[in-house]
C-alpha cells in the first residue's frame, strides 16, 4: 500500500516520456493531452500520500523528478516544435538562419528554471499553503492550453500567436522567470471545503467555469492569467 502513490507518481513521468514521444512525431495536441493526464496523477499521487499517509523521502525526490519531466522539459519541448518552423516561415540570409537557429534553442530555459524551480520548493518550508512562483504544472497549462485552443479552434489570435517567433520566444521566457519569482500564488488545495477562509480559490474556480460556458475551450489560454491576477488581488488583500 505505502507504495501505491509512487506507482501513481511513475504514471506521471510515463505520461510525460510519451508526450515527448508524440511531440517529436509532430503529433502536439496529443501530446498535451498526455501532459494533462501526468497532471491528474500528479494530482492523485499527492491525494493517495496523504489518504494512506504514505509519505516518504523517495518520494518527494521521486514527484520532483517527474514533474520536471512531465511540466518542464515536455511544455518546453512541444514550445520548440511549434518555433522552429515559425522561425523558418520566412527564409533569409544564411546570417538570418544562422540567428534562427539560435533562438530555437530559446526553449532550454524553461526546463532549466523548472529544476530551479522545484529544487527550492523542495527546500523552503513557506510554500505549504502558498507558492512563491509559478507552480511547474500551471507552466505546463499555460503552454498545453494554447497548444490545444489553436489546434480545435480557428480564433485570429491563436493562429498569429502560434505562427509568431516573437511572440512563442516572449511567452518562454516569462513564463520560465515566473517559475523562479517570489511572486505570491494560491494552491489549490483545499484544507477543508468551506467557503470562508477558501475565498480566492472558489472565486478562481467560479471565473474559470464562467469563462468555459461563455466562450468554450477558447478561453482555455486565459487559465493561468487569471489564476496569477486573483492570487495577486489575494495577496494585496490580504496585506491590507
Amino acid at each position: 500500500m505505502r507504495n501505491i502513490p509512487n506507482f501513481i507518481t511513475s504514471l506521471n513521468l510515463a505520461s510525460g516520456f510519451i508526450a515527448l514521444i508524440f511531440a517529436s512525431n509532430g503529433e502536439l495536441i496529443t501530446a498535451s493531452w498526455f501532459i494533462l493526464a501526468a497532471m491528474i496523477f500528479d494530482f492523485f499521487d499527492g491525494f493517495a500520500a496523504r489518504a494512506l499517509k504514505a509519505y516518504s523521502e523517495i518520494g518527494r525526490e521521486l514527484d520532483s523528478l517527474a514533474d520536471l519531466v512531465s511540466f518542464g522539459v515536455a511544455p518546453a519541448f512541444l514550445i520548440y516544435k511549434i518555433l522552429v518552423p515559425a522561425l523558418n516561415a520566412n527564409p533569409g540570409s544564411d546570417s538570418t538562419s544562422a540567428i534562427n537557429a539560435v533562438l530555437s534553442f530559446i526553449p532550454v530555459i524553461m526546463p532549466v528554471c523548472a529544476a530551479l524551480r522545484l529544487a527550492i520548493f523542495n527546500l523552503d518550508t513557506t510554500q505549504k499553503t502558498s507558492f512563491k512562483g509559478l507552480p511547474t504544472p500551471a507552466n505546463a497549462i499555460a503552454v498545453i492550453t494554447v497548444v490545444i485552443s489553436a489546434g480545435i479552434t480557428s480564433l485570429p489570435f491563436l493562429t498569429w500567436f502560434t505562427g509568431s517567433p516573437t511572440a512563442l520566444i516572449i511567452y518562454t521566457v516569462v513564463l520560465s522567470l515566473l517559475m523562479v519569482t517570489r511572486l505570491p500564488l494560491l494552491s489549490l488545495k483545499f484544507a477543508n471545503l468551506r467557503f470562508s477562509g477558501n475565498e480566492p480559490r472558489y472565486i478562481l474556480i467560479g471565473l474559470i467555469l464562467a469563462s468555459f460556458i461563455i466562450f468554450g475551450f477558447a478561453s482555455a489560454p486565459f487559465i493561468i492569467p487569471v489564476y496569477i491576477l486573483v492570487s495577486l488581488g489575494s495577496a494585496v488583500i490580504i496585506k491590507s
